[in-house]
């Protein structure tokens, strides 16, 4: 048994066993379909960002929330332009279809501090372990997502004790 262990390679990154278990699953498209609302604000502008909101995405459409009827009309001159740049942004015939009704366009309200659980600044070794874990993710916006994952998860709970 000993012989054997001294074998094995070392541990691979989290991020390369994610993304390996992830390709062409239903979870990487999700993933792609997640990063809509990342980068919602980049495809319309701010403008449009300010009047429209991405609520809701199936099946290739996406829902857009739109704060009046000027807009909804204005808007509906643009779901191509819209759809083609979110669709570059994303690599990929990711939207087929842009579905706009009227409803509230306000991001929702960030989590008042008392609702968060106490964190605690990461030790040097818990951050060089997650630079190490994550620096093989080729997608910036995907590497800072699973890096503060990882972060909030081990500043959730107590230091180890090395």
């Amino acid at each position: 048994m000993g012989n054997a262990r001294s074998r094995m390679t070392r541990p691979r990154p989290v991020a390369d066993l994610l993304t390996e278990a992830l390709r062409g699953k239903p979870a990487e498209r999700r993933l792609k379909e997640g990063r809509i609302w990342l980068l919602w604000d980049e495809a319309v502008g701010e403008r449009i960002a300010s009047v429209a909101r991405p609520v809701g995405f199936r099946g290739g459409t996406l829902t857009v929330a739109v704060a009046n009827a000027p807009w909804m009309q204005q808007l509906n001159f643009l779901k191509q332009g819209i759809m083609d740049k979110l669709n570059a942004l994303l690599c990929g015939p990711v939207v087929t279809e842009i579905y706009l009704k009227a409803g509230r366009t306000e991001p929702p309200p960030a989590p008042s501090s008392e609702q968060r659980p106490p964190v605690r600044e990461l030790t040097t070794v818990e951050k060089e372990f997650v630079r190490e874990e994550t620096e093989s993710i080729e997608d910036p916006e995907l590497r800072a997502i699973i890096s503060r994952l990882m972060a909030r998860h081990l500043a959730s709970s107590p230091p180890d004790e090395a």
